[in-house]
């Protein structure tokens, strides 16, 4: 391993995984499923419609007013509806313009205010993800910790709008660069603002991988990277024609790669690129002893992270039913599943661990509640009771064993659990849809979801270890062991969580 990180295999590495990126983004989209140009009948329909129907606008207005998309509709604009007409006893159906009725405006307005709530919800995350984070981990990390999860957000946003969001969604002849046309309608800014806090849950899963070592200017470099680049290029295959696009894995086997709330398209790309991180920095100063066996180091503040655990838990309320965008009763349902595949993910994991180490170990229930709720999003629109049961159980047992596996076996230091949480059990949740997200089990099925699984892991593993590999060997990767030592938020940052408290900083 070592041989290979001193080599210029990165550089080989770094320039494949490149030129693809550069390929599949020039692609990325597909066929638009709707045409700027009018149907014939709608047109012939147009020219028919009396004046007063149409409100006092001419035929040229109204064709302008027309959405390319449904997604690009808002509550004034004309839309085209089938119509049957009787004349000279012949019966038609044509195509005519018409405005939404009161109740088709109360039922949009509910769409774009469910899904900014949705939103607001999976924003809140971002202070979960960051509460856990810095209690699995130490107090002198604790600012470092905090500061990139506030910059992973912010470079997030403005990554995703300036490139990521035209990447993920753009049909072939358009630019949704800094919004597109998606800010002609309320709909395009709810619809963007639930994508924008997706990409950067994705982002932000990563720094789990790498905490405690990490240089604070090599996380801003590759947060960026991620949130433009490679999940926007993975979404748009899974994902893409949620707007103007067309995702070669939504067609896959006829059948589709199946993934309502982002099991693999959230959860695990950001997982396996935490494992590539991890990898590549390697693990902290005193992990592992002479012979290789891991040694605990333990997080400064449990309780900080079962708040932030709990956190993460309402957020999911948004993150799955929000993952609808329509304002309808499915919204209770997919709660319900996403709360008991939590529940018996705790249980799972609190039972496993026990089993294990003889002790209900705190840190590993809150892996398990999380590790249970990742595992959900694929199919939890489907799912039934018995369904999201099963599976939240087997991935709180899974995650435990996940942990210890990658710490023993493969030697990376994960110090939050991220690539098991959200890597290892977003990859059985999605496998799950083949077994209890459809009526009756098909191979066909299956397949599709595994080659999603093994797409998703090839496409972000593989972009990820070209990325550390390359910073790495350019701006660095890693802070020196004396400043390792002394703590983050020292060295990187001049700040102290704590400031006043001392702490022996070889332990904390």
């Amino acid at each position: 391993m070592k041989r290979f990180f001193a080599c210029p295999t990165w550089i080989m590495l770094t320039t494949v995984w490149m030129a693809a990126a550069i390929i599949l983004i020039t692609a990325a989209g597909g066929p638009s499923p709707a045409s700027a140009e009018e149907p014939a009948a709608l047109t012939k329909a147009l020219e028919t419609v009396p004046e007063a129907l149409l409100k006092g606008k001419t035929q040229d207005e109204i064709r302008k007013e027309l959405p390319v998309s449904g997604a690009y509709r808002d509550e004034t604009t004309p839309i085209s509806e089938d119509v049957e007409v009787s004349v000279a006893g012949k019966t038609e159906t044509v195509s005519i313009a018409r405005y939404l009725s009161d109740i088709e405006i109360l039922q949009y307005r509910g769409d774009v205010l469910w899904t900014c709530i949705a939103a607001f919800l999976v924003f809140i995350m971002q202070a979960g993800f960051a509460m856990v984070e810095s209690g699995f981990t130490r107090a002198k990390n604790a600012v470092n910790i905090m500061m990139k999860n506030i910059m992973d957000f912010c470079i997030g946003t403005v990554a995703f709008l300036v490139i990521g969001f035209h990447i993920m969604f753009a049909g072939p002849d358009e630019s949704l660069f800094f919004l597109g046309k998606t800010a002609a309608t309320q709909w395009g800014f709810a619809f963007w603002l639930f994508q924008c806090v997706f990409a950067a849950t994705t982002a932000t899963i990563v720094s789990g991988g790498v905490a405690e070592r990490c240089k604070f200017t090599s996380y801003l470099i590759y947060s960026v990277v991620i949130c433009a680049v490679i999940y926007p290029v993975f979404g748009s295959w899974a994902w893409g024609s949620l707007l103007d696009g067309g995702g070669w894995l939504e067609g896959l086997l006829g059948v589709g790669f199946y993934d309502f709330a982002g099991s693999t398209v959230v959860h695990s790309i950001g997982g396996w690129i935490a494992l590539a991180g991890a990898i590549v920095i390697g693990p902290r100063v005193g992990k592992f002893d002479a012979e290789g066996n891991p040694k605990a180091i333990p997080g400064h503040n449990l309780p900080f992270a079962v708040i932030g655990g709990f956190i993460l838990w309402l957020g999911w309320f948004g993150f799955n039913p929000g993952s609808t965008t329509t304002f309808d009763g499915n919204l209770a349902r997919i709660a319900v599943m996403t709360n008991i595949a939590g529940a018996a993910g705790g249980i799972g994991a609190m039972a496993a661990i026990w089993f294990y180490a003889k002790k209900p170990d705190l840190g590993m229930t809150v892996n398990g509640f999380l590790a249970g709720m990742v595992a959900i999003c694929a199919g939890v629109d489907v799912f039934n009771v018995f369904g999201a049961l099963m599976i939240g159980l087997v991935a709180g047992v899974l995650v435990v064993f996940s942990v210890i596996c990658i710490e023993r076996f493969l030697k990376v230091d994960d110090p939050v659990g991220c690539v098991s949480v959200h890597g290892v059990c977003g990859a059985w949740g999605t496998l799950a849809y083949a077994f209890f997200g459809v009526e009756k089990f098909s191979l066909t099925v299956l397949m599709a979801q595994l080659t999603g699984i093994g797409v998703g892991f090839v496409w972000s593993f593989g972009c990820g270890m070209a990325l550390f590999l390359a910073l790495k060997h350019t701006v660095g990767l890693r802070v020196t062991a004396e400043e390792e030592e002394t703590g983050l938020d020292i060295e990187e940052h001049g700040n102290e969580a704590y400031s006043g408290l001392q702490v022996d900083r070889h332990s904390y």
